[in-house]
């Protein structure tokens, strides 16, 4: 038990706790955007399933997982504008369209990967992006490993947190996806287009969500396996009503539950003796307690799920 409380534990769980926050953050991060519009893209499982595959066949044929992850991104928009024209163009009920979706893109998935490598026994693996190490910051006890010895695409997802947060409070882009999302059919007189504000918040919360998946294959997995997003697409949705439909409070909640997540693999790298079930469970279990309000209510958009008709 006196495993739990050396330093290296806590460096070892710190920097596991930021590197698996990132793919929920960016997930929720594009999520956060798409619901201040009005819309509720739950196809996000879906898409960041896509982006996952999509990473890992791009990089395993050419070797680059820089195109891998744009790739990805690529992957992303292409379903986003599906499923932006079945949100809004064809006005399908938000949540059966996703689930739906999101059932059809497992399936999709499971099919594309075996057309291609067949169903080989044999795990084939990728070579993602490595740990940047910041000379100096990372020599920093605790705090230096777990936050100047990351991927680089966590540090692009906590630019994107500032970027999005300047934008959604601070930019007339941001004010147009606010109003639409609080009373459309006003913003709608003032001169701003709903449907193409709309749109816009499905493709970037899509286009996010392939990013998510690329970097889930691309900094933690780097092979492809059935499931692997593993409902982190559902815990990013929990995680945008836990921030308030906020990005910088998004972003301190995915790194919560990136602990939650990464405290599963140190306990047992700890060889502390704990029920795997139950740490495996942990961050679905924090998810529930999030949408059940026991933190605290947060208001929603006001149009969010609401059809809206010129």
């Amino acid at each position: 038990m006196n495993n739990i409380f050396t330093l290296a534990f806590f460096e070892t769980w710190l920097v596991a706790a930021f590197r698996l926050s990132g793919p929920i953050l960016l997930v929720a991060l594009g999520e956060t955007i798409g619901q201040n519009t009005g819309v509720l893209n739950l196809g996000i499982e879906g898409a960041m399933l896509g982006g996952a595959l999509t990473a890992f066949a791009v990089t395993f044929s050419l070797g680059s997982p820089t195109l891998g992850i744009l790739s990805a991104i690529l992957c992303g928009l292409v379903l986003g504008l599906f499923l932006s024209w079945v949100y809004i163009t064809a006005n399908v009920n938000q949540v059966v369209a996703g689930v739906v979706f999101n059932a059809f893109m497992m399936a999709a998935a499971s099919y594309v990967y075996r057309y291609i490598y067949g169903n080989s026994p044999e795990i084939q693996r990728v070579t993602g992006f490595s740990p940047i190490h910041i000379p100096y910051l990372s020599e920093i006890p605790i705090i230096g490993p777990a936050l100047f010895e990351q991927s680089l695409l966590l540090y692009l997802a906590f630019v994107l947190v500032a970027v999005s947060w300047f934008a959604l409070f601070k930019t007339t882009l941001g004010l147009k996806i606010l109003g639409v999302g609080e009373n459309p059919r006003s913003a709608e007189a003032s001169g701003i287009s709903v449907n193409k504000t709309r749109y816009f918040g499905v493709l970037y919360s899509s286009a996010l969500a392939g990013f998510g998946g690329g970097y889930l294959m691309l900094t933690a997995i780097n092979s492809y396996r059935d499931g692997i997003t593993a409902g982190k697409g559902f815990i990013a949705l929990a995680i945008v009503i836990f921030g308030g439909w906020n990005p910088v409070r998004v972003a301190c909640a995915a790194i919560i539950f990136g602990a939650a997540d990464a405290l599963q693999l140190s306990l047992q790298s700890a060889g502390i003796p704990v029920i795997p079930q139950l740490l495996f469970a942990l961050p679905y279990i924090l998810t529930i307690f999030a949408v059940s309000g026991i933190f605290g209510s947060r208001s929603q958009p006001t149009s969010l799920l609401i059809k809206y008709e010129r």
